[in-house]
């Protein structure tokens, strides 16, 4: 069973968790981590989170990346595959649903890397859409507590709209 789904509110020490992270993967990675960011809702002040750390790589390929998987475990990362992201590679610190950080890894300026950049900026750009997100999430937990697959899937549609809100304002 999936571990509950509980938005704790947000915590200024998960800054400086990703910062320790962020040290360690610059160290491993050296000059193939071309950038690296605090993604995810860990990195928004005052946005509450599910206490998981989201970074992001940007490399220059990700066949780099298979050969850092062994790397990686060393220092407690275990690689996840999912064939439903074909453009990205997954690693993870914890259980299976109940990780504790997660380090996602894009070629550097993909669209999959810029989304993720767009969102976390449009919702520490604009007051009112992280308080519309935060409100989202806490009711979304609370009707899909057990169910984490269901939570991720039913925040698709707010997310969406506001990358591609963000795409417009950087256009404009």
């Amino acid at each position: 069973m999936d571990k509950p789904v509980i938005i704790e509110e947000h915590n200024e020490d998960w800054a400086l968790e990703y910062k320790q992270e962020e040290r360690k993967i610059q160290e491993l990675l050296g000059h193939k981590a071309i950038s690296i960011e605090h993604i995810g809702s860990t990195s928004v002040k005052g946005l509450g989170a599910k206490p998981i750390i989201d970074f992001m790589v940007g490399v220059n390929d990700l066949k780099e990346v298979d050969e850092l998987i062994e790397s990686l475990k060393k220092i407690g990362y275990d690689y996840v595959f999912h064939k439903e992201f074909p453009n990205r590679r997954f690693f993870r610190i914890g259980q299976w649903r109940a990780g504790t950080h997660h380090l996602h890894m894009y070629e550097f300026g993909s669209e999959e890397w810029t989304n993720n950049i767009l969102f976390r900026d449009y919702l520490r750009n604009h007051p009112d859409v992280l308080k519309q997100y935060n409100q989202l999430k806490k009711d979304l937990a609370g009707i899909y507590r057990n169910d984490r697959t269901a939570y991720t899937n039913a925040k698709h549609f707010f997310i969406t709209d506001i990358i591609e809100k963000a795409k417009k304002d950087a256009n404009t």
